[in-house]
């Protein structure tokens, strides 16, 4: 295949081009300067006619629909990794275009939804009924941070969230409810705060009667943590408007600790029902993450989605967010390929 490096910036393109050639990248790399947020964008779009883009300019906090609607306008596929709820739930109001065109337009190819409703699809036929959903992902203080992931955190931080709770929507705050729990011997235990989500809205549809839907994240250090959750009770409160103006003194700040802590992190998926004999019945399926791979796990949704195009495999056109497209064992394949994972 011939993979196009785009960018605002052709040198960090053409940088990273020449990166994957000293990797033996087998494809043809072309670095590209492209900005979306320019008014000429979906020209210049249909002008390098791809097959497929993926979108992995984040935040998505904000941003509107002008990425996919200029791949329809394009002709070209379309798959994100965005994991804000808005963009990811409302990414169907494009599906007439999509189906019209033949075209296969997926939002929230990532860690969530993607790779977690992959998990509960493949355990929920072990079940009769699934009453509960919790989902918490931590990663490692010495992992990779990008600034775009911190600012989406940032926006909502203190906000109010609609959670899904013992069958009424309830309202939460981002960053606050704070727990810890265990990950396993590898990552031990984490402190865990709300955040916002596609699966907090997708899922208490895709797996009713399900009454309780709970997605956390956390900082692996405890000062970091505690700090964030001070920051969500000063938006709470009202004395902070919001934060993510202030990503870039915020992400520097959390970079001076970062020789701090470990590179490991971890998801986890616990569900609980009842079996088919009507017997409660929990699973818990846990992923642990090494060698700083952590930031990399998101990406696993997009590229197996890819391959499937690529693979020419078939697809169901339209517009939809990233809800069992792919097997566990596609994950489980791709996961294993890489030494600094471990799937337990």
């Amino acid at each position: 295949i011939c993979l196009l490096i785009a960018g605002r910036s052709f040198e960090k393109a053409n940088q990273l081009c020449d990166k994957l050639r000293a990797e033996n990248c087998p494809a043809e790399l072309k670095p590209v300067a492209l900005d979306i947020f320019s008014e000429d964008f979906p020209q210049q779009l249909k002008t390098l006619n791809p097959f497929l883009v993926i979108h992995t300019s984040g935040p998505f906090q904000g941003q509107d629909y002008r990425v996919p609607q200029a791949c329809i306008d394009a002709s070209a596929h379309y798959i994100d990794l965005a994991d804000d709820r808005r963009f990811v739930c409302d990414i169907a109001k494009l599906g007439e275009q999509a189906k019209t065109k033949n075209l296969f337009v997926v939002s929230g190819a990532s860690s969530v939804p993607g790779l977690s409703s992959t998990v509960i699809d493949h355990y929920a036929k072990e079940f009769s009924r699934i009453d509960s959903i919790d989902i918490a992902i931590a990663p490692g203080n010495r992992a990779e941070r990008g600034e775009a992931t911190v600012k989406a955190i940032l926006s909502y931080t203190g906000h109010t969230i609609k959670i899904f709770e013992n069958g009424e929507w309830i309202n939460k705050y981002g960053w606050m409810s704070p727990r810890k729990i265990d990950f396993g011997n590898k990552v031990g235990k984490r402190l865990l705060a709300n955040v916002d989500v596609p699966d907090l809205e997708l899922f208490p549809a895709r797996y009713a009667p399900v009454t309780t839907v709970n997605f956390q994240a956390g900082l692996e250090l405890p000062f970091l943590h505690w700090t964030m959750v001070g920051m969500a009770w000063l938006a709470k409160k009202g004395f902070v408007k919001n934060w993510s103006p202030l990503v870039k003194p915020i992400v520097a700040t959390s970079n001076w600790f970062i020789k701090l802590g470990s590179d490991i992190g971890g998801m986890m998926i616990k569900l609980n029902g009842l079996d088919a004999n009507g017997t409660p019945k929990e699973i818990l399926w846990r992923l642990t993450a090494e060698h700083g791979v952590g930031p990399y796990i998101p990406t696993l949704s997009a590229i197996i989605l890819a391959q499937q195009l690529i693979a020419e495999k078939p697809f169901t056109a339209g517009a939809t967010a990233c809800l069992g497209l792919y097997s566990l064992t596609d994950f489980d394949t791709h996961a294993k390929t890489n030494q600094g994972m471990l799937l337990l």
